[in-house]
Parts: structure tokens; sequence; C-alpha cells
């Protein structure tokens, strides 16, 4: 983690560092930390560490323990499940009214994170296209005209990525994940709702289940899940 400049957004600043070395591993799941050393580490006061550690608890990625400090959460199979569940639920019907109001300016913000999803994936730079891949469903969410929904959902990507999850190189391609990006995108600059959000229900299922299946197959956990009951119509 790197020492925090004060003179910035402090409390978003150390929100950011402290969810991005969960994520990266860099503080590792299972292990207690200490508000007072962690602190320590980013060259700021105890104080905003707590408030933002208090955050990430509310995001289930740290558990408070009395007179111990935090620990570091492992997401499970039945958490994937569960972000999975709730990402179908609040994902496709936000597509298909980010679509239906034609929000200017989204087709040439999700164009935009194309382009650079198309450069990481020519230069296999996986990291990279997350990150884009994470700025397009985020153009969608925020388009949808609920920000709270949009910061909701971006919370429960972390609890996929605090897994170590991805099917990169494992069940599909780079290639294949902007294939159905580029469906979605698509659908949404010609103001198709119902298709469009149909195509978002198909790129997180398939991400749901090729994920769910090879980290089952990993911890030896025997897994059926059923995304047929986020569906709400016959």
């Amino acid at each position: 983690m790197r020492q925090i400049d004060t003179d910035r957004n402090l409390a978003r600043t150390i929100l950011d560092e402290l969810r991005g070395a969960i994520v990266s591993g860099e503080l590792v799941p299972g292990t207690l930390y200490s508000v007072h050393d962690l602190a320590a580490r980013l060259g700021v006061s105890r104080t905003p560490v707590r408030e933002a550690l208090i955050q990430l608890a509310e995001r289930g990625m740290v558990r408070f323990e009395r007179n111990r400090g935090i620990r570091v959460l492992q997401t499970s199979l039945h958490d994937l499940e569960e972000v999975f569940a709730m990402r179908l639920l609040l994902e496709v019907p936000a597509t298909f009214r980010a679509t239906s109001q034609r929000t200017p300016g989204l087709a040439e913000q999700l164009a935009t994170h194309l382009d650079a999803m198309r450069r990481a994936e020519r230069e296999r730079d996986e990291s990279a296209f997350m990150a884009a891949d994470r700025k397009f469903h985020e153009a969608i969410n925020v388009a949808s005209g609920n920000l709270r929904l949009a910061r909701y959902v971006d919370s429960l990507r972390d609890m996929v990525f605090l897994r170590g999850s991805s099917t990169v190189d494992r069940s599909r391609s780079l290639a294949d994940i902007l294939a159905e990006h580029e469906a979605i995108a698509d659908l949404v600059a010609a103001g198709k709702p119902g298709e469009a959000a149909e195509a978002m229900r198909e790129h997180l299922l398939t991400t749901a289940r090729l994920i769910i299946a090879q980290e089952s197959a990993e911890s030896g956990e025997s897994v059926h899940v059923s995304y047929d009951w986020t569906r709400l119509t016959d």
C-alpha cells in the first residue's frame, strides 16, 4: 500500500487503497490486522482508517474482532452465488431502464470503455481490461438514474475479486468477454431495452456459471446453482 497524500480526498483515498490491497491479496484473507498498523503503513491517523474499515465491513470484506483488530474475510462459494443473484436482480433492469431513457452520452461512454478493453485485450493486460469492464458496467448502472444501485453493484464486484476468481484463460478468453460487452453496447446504442437487458442477463449468467463451476471444481465442493428465480416473467 502507498502512503496517503493528506491534501487529497483523504477518506475516499484511504477506502480505495484498503479495498485495492484486499482485492490484490496484499492484505491476506483470514489474517488479522490492527488499525494502528494499517494507519502506520498508510501514513495517516487511525480515525479515517477505522471509518474506511467500517465501510469495508459493511461490504462484507472485513470483520471487526473485539480487542483484536480486523480480519480480512474470504468469499465463499455461497457468497459468490448470492453476489451474482443480486447482480442479476439489479443490473438487468438497470440496463433496461438506461436503454429506455436513452441517457445522453451513454453510447459514447460505452464505446470509450470498449476501446480500452480492446487495447487491453491486444496487449494481454488483464488488469487494464477488468478496470475498463468495471467502468462499462458502472456507466450503464449510473445511467439508470439510481446511484445507490450503481455503488452497491460496484461493491458486489469486489466480493468476486476478493476470492481471486476470474474466468480469463480458464473458462474463456478476454476476446470472449469483450464480445459479450460489444453485444450489450450495440443494443443499448440501438435503443432496444428488452434485448439489451437480455444480453446483460446472459453475460452475467455466463460469468456466474463459469466462475462457480471452476471454483467448485478447485475446492471439491458440489454446488448446484439455479438463477431461474431471478427472472420475474414466465
